[in-house]
């Protein structure tokens, strides 16, 4: 069964105050990178696979693209999406993203950020992308890294002191389901190796072109001492493949 926690109201009304829902894509701590990987969107056909409140949407919107489609299996955030990202270009339909099915080389671009750790076969996602990309189309998404992924217990090892020792690792070659907590509990995500993201996609057809860990900005930075710990261990990892 396709997990929907979004449509689930206290997991929704928690995500609402997390900074990328009130502010959008300056607040998301990987947008940084991830936007200097997008390409040219003017006159492209646009996919965006767990869309969420539609931010990616938006960019790609008012960047020039001639269509784009927001997927996402929750209401809550497509009726949001239709509040603060409504564009005449823009299409959400309300569907998981193992069930995508559009038509050969229908889109020029496909998006994904932070969702295909939610997804059980991702072999297969990548499969369906491919088949609806156009030739030298772009395949750009982020997941949680799988450093961040491994362990079900997604925190720090600490002291008693509660001071932060390091970020353990285990069970790393033990691909599959992680319950975990994220907001509320009993969030299922799915950990897979760096070497099964990648491999996936040469073994469908792609070319990588670029891998990313992102690190938080310099203002980021300067904001929170805290943020200094995002540099002890990478929390994201974004990968940029084409169709041959």
């Amino acid at each position: 069964m396709k997990q929907n926690k979004y449509d689930d109201q206290g997991f929704f009304d928690a995500y609402e105050k997390m900074p990328r829902s009130t502010h959008g894509l300056k607040a998301a701590g990987e947008w940084h990178v991830l936007k200097k990987l997008i390409p040219n969107l003017n006159k492209k056909r646009v996919l965006d696979l767990g869309c969420g409140y539609g931010w990616h949407c938006e960019y790609a919107a008012t960047n020039g693209a001639d269509s784009v489609i927001g997927v996402d299996i929750s209401k809550k955030m497509l009726e949001k999406a239709e509040e603060v990202n409504a564009f005449d270009t823009v299409s959400y339909i309300n569907r998981a993203i193992e069930d995508i099915d559009f038509p050969e080389q229908s889109f020029d671009f496909v998006i994904s950020s932070l969702a295909l750790h939610y997804v059980k076969d991702y072999r297969d996602v990548v499969k369906h992308v491919y088949h609806q990309l156009s030739p030298g189309g772009s395949f750009l998404f982020s997941v949680e890294h799988p450093i961040f992924t491994s362990r079900s217990e997604q925190d720090w090892y600490v002291n008693e002191k509660e001071e932060k020792l390091h970020w353990p690792v285990d069970q790393y070659q033990d691909e599959g389901i992680r319950e975990t907590s994220f907001l509320t509990a009993d969030v299922v995500k799915y950990h897979r190796t760096i070497s099964t993201y990648l491999n996936e996609l040469v073994d469908a057809g792609f070319s990588v072109q670029t891998i990313k860990e992102p690190k938080p900005t310099d203002e980021a930075l300067e904001q929170s001492a805290e943020m200094r710990d995002e540099l002890r261990r990478p929390m994201f990892l974004i990968i940029l493949a084409t169709k041959k």
